[in-house]
């Protein structure tokens, strides 16, 4: 299994509680690697800054009582980074988040823009004290798309998969473009 994994570019996998502890061991390791694999700074930045944002939602979001469990994969093809988590969410925030994530997804650059600029003045703050600024400040500072589902796992919870996709090619040509 290690080795379909490897060939399929995937070199963190992690199953299991997320805390702060945790969260700091990947992002140590993560960047660390960054600097081996991601030459160019302010791309390496963007990248890791979307990977410790993952694992901080992943550590704070999920509606699990106490630590948050969940799964979390990082991964590279070419020029273009996998991160992939999931973790338990109550059925109930389903359709915000759903919501949510649509919504960053059909903005174009400029609106997500604004819609950072509202949520940091008057952001609807959710149970678990999060505002979406995170999901929309990383659509931002890497242009991606989510890819997410949701799988029902009794009446209360749902499993919440998130795939973001980092194309470095198309980040380094947003950023000339700015």
């Amino acid at each position: 299994m290690a080795e379909a994994l490897l060939e399929n570019g995937i070199y963190v996998v992690y199953i299991g509680t997320f805390n702060q502890r945790i969260t700091k061991f990947f992002a140590d390791h993560i960047d660390e690697e960054l600097s081996k694999t991601c030459k160019d700074k302010t791309i390496r930045k963007r990248v890791f800054h979307t990977i410790v944002e993952v694992l901080q939602n992943m550590q704070r979001h999920s509606d699990e009582i106490g630590e948050g469990t969940g799964l979390f994969m990082i991964g590279q093809k070419g020029s273009i980074y996998y991160l992939i988590t999931s973790n338990k969410i109550q059925k109930k925030n389903v359709p915000n988040l759903k919501e949510m994530l649509e919504t960053i997804n059909k903005a174009t650059a400029e609106e997500l823009k604004q819609m950072y600029k509202k949520q940091l003045v008057e952001g609807r703050i959710s149970d678990s004290g999060g505002a979406g600024l995170g999901f929309i400040d990383i659509a931002r500072k890497t242009g991606s798309l989510y890819d997410y589902l949701f799988f029902p796992i009794n009446f209360e919870l749902d499993y919440f998969v998130l795939k973001i996709e980092i194309d470095t090619v198309k980040l380094a040509h947003m950023l000339r473009s700015q």
